[in-house]
């Protein structure tokens, strides 16, 4: 039951420290869907996104307006469509990743994910085709997003793969050039990706999913920064158990909101993704919470440490609320979508080599990183090569998303707009690696790999 002080709670909360359910997510499988006519398989992927989803942004607007809670997304995630497409082609692949455009904006979503394929241990030649595929996909769709997961704890690192990503990111900055690279804002590289999460562009339905099934993604940085206010000064036991607390209430929140929107949509309850996601608004910071904490900028000494007591107590607050949190839960660390990020890469304090290494106790990794646009491929690739390094050899979660902005340099800033924000473009060592690159083949799995 809730209670009287914690409906009080909860506006406070929404009106004042931007709490919000950042997305509902519909996952679909579209492994139903598989035809060996090209024709027929996009008809029985639209027909089956715009079926399922039909409803999902009218129960999501009233769902919102109803209990007050901001609703800021409605998405779609479907299974990997390198599973999907096998056998069509690299043009088919592209006729496919604009029919999924197509669907979403039929149902008025704003991103749907799953143009994606896994490739940890090896490529099959569905998975070739749509890697390949990747950049044209992207340039030429607006709300399709895409991941690649190229490496795991159990299966090591496939390097084939990640030398293949540094080339595709160039590509897809090239082909939306005049667009500030939005292609490459939709498009993320993992390790260790998982199969629930809400949050794009890293989305997709996993394979052990149900048919249909609804996650939640829950973001309150602004309402963790309100409560440490009022222990501003206090030992470190005292601000773990208020950020453990704050996430508990949020986390509530975002479980009536899903509950209610399955029950709404008829489609299963999947997880709660209570994730620490900010938004270039002021007072949504991940930044602002650092800077609570005690430290002068993000990317002080202590940055790492103050990060990593967020992101335990986070999830432990988080699963004393619900049974069913999942996806990438924590804190994340984007720049260009944290004003706070953004004011500590202007002031000096933070580098892409401290990201890196916060990325050791965050919840994905390096994200939303602009870039000069003469960054060669093979850096790229290095830099993708480290953050997968730290997710298989510590069992996590990493990610890159990076963005090379073509005739931009060291100093500039760019606009994406919307939650994607805006982003100083970051200096990058100029130091080579391409000889180490290009070895390929994979680098095994660690020794702790072997658990069974």
């Amino acid at each position: 039951m809730i209670t009287h002080h914690e409906v009080l709670e909860t506006n406070e909360m929404i009106q004042h420290e931007n709490l919000d359910v950042r997305t509902i997510t519909m996952g679909i499988s579209l492994l139903d869907c598989m035809d060996s006519d090209t024709e027929k398989l996009k008809t029985k992927i639209y027909d089956k996104i715009t079926s399922s989803a039909k409803d999902l942004v009218k129960v999501g607007d009233e769902i919102g307006n109803e209990f007050g809670v901001p609703i800021v997304n409605k998405r779609i995630s479907v299974t990997p469509i390198s599973l999907v497409t096998s056998g069509h082609g690299q043009k088919g692949c592209i006729e496919v990743a604009q029919t999924l455009d197509k669907a979403a904006k039929e149902v008025g979503v704003n991103f749907i994910g799953g143009y994606s394929a896994l490739v940890q241990k090896g490529s099959t030649k569905g998975d070739i085709d749509l890697v390949r595929s990747i950049p044209e996909a992207l340039s030429v769709t607006e709300r399709v997003c895409s991941s690649v997961n190229v490496g795991s704890s159990r299966n090591g690192i496939n390097m084939n793969a990640v030398r293949k990503m540094g080339e595709i990111i160039k590509e897809m900055a090239f082909l939306t050039k005049d667009n500030n690279a939005m292609a490459c804002a939709k498009f993320v590289v993992f390790c260790n990706a998982v199969e629930d999460n809400p949050f794009m562009a890293g989305a997709f339905h996993g394979v052990g999913e149900r048919d249909r099934v609804i996650n939640v993604g829950v973001s309150g940085p602004g309402v963790v920064k309100a409560a440490l206010e009022h222990v501003r000064g206090a030992d470190f036991e005292t601000l773990c158990e208020t950020v453990k607390k704050t996430a508990f209430k949020i986390t509530r929140v975002g479980q009536l909101v899903a509950l209610e929107a399955s029950k709404r949509l008829g489609v299963p309850f999947g997880i709660i993704d209570l994730s620490l996601a900010p938004t270039p608004a002021i007072g949504d910071s991940i930044a602002e919470i650092f800077h609570e904490m005690g430290l002068e900028h993000a990317g002080a000494p202590g940055t790492t440490a103050a990060l990593a007591i967020l992101n335990d107590n986070v999830k432990k607050g988080g699963v004393m609320a619900s049974s069913y949190v999942g996806g990438l839960s924590g804190a994340f660390i984007p720049v260009s979508e944290d004003h706070g990020m953004i004011d500590a890469v202007n002031a000096g304090a933070l580098s892409l080599e401290k990201l890196e290494a916060m990325t050791c106790v965050c919840s994905v990794g390096l994200d939303m990183i602009a870039i000069p646009g003469d960054t060669p491929a093979s850096t790229i690739s290095g830099i993708i090569a480290d953050e997968m390094a730290i997710g298989m050899v510590n069992n996590k979660t990493t990610a890159v998303r990076i963005i090379p902005v073509l005739g931009a340099d060291v100093g500039d800033t760019v606009e994406f707009g919307g939650l994607l924000g805006y982003a100083p473009i970051m200096p990058v060592n100029k130091f080579g690696c391409e000889a180490f690159i290009k070895r390929g083949g994979r680098i095994p799995a660690p020794i702790h790999s072997f658990k069974n």
